[in-house]
């Protein structure tokens, strides 16, 4: 899995993007931050339409790290 940096997080907005390769980035981004809360903003069940809100802090101290 490739380290994800600040500098990707814009990437995150980039669209359109499949649910796959969101799936990919947001993992990378989780499983490299010391902490992480979801918050579930919005949910419409009539339609399944959602908005879900990450709060966390990415872990910069990995010496291999670029930055």
């Amino acid at each position: 899995m490739s380290r994800f940096r600040i500098q990707d997080l814009q990437s995150l907005e980039r669209s359109p993007t499949s649910p796959g390769s969101l799936r990919l980035k947001i993992g990378e981004l989780l499983v490299q931050s010391v902490n992480a809360v979801a918050e579930v903003e919005m949910l419409d069940r009539d339609t399944g339409e959602y908005r879900i809100v990450l709060h966390g802090t990415l872990d910069l101290d990995d010496p291999g790290a670029e930055r």
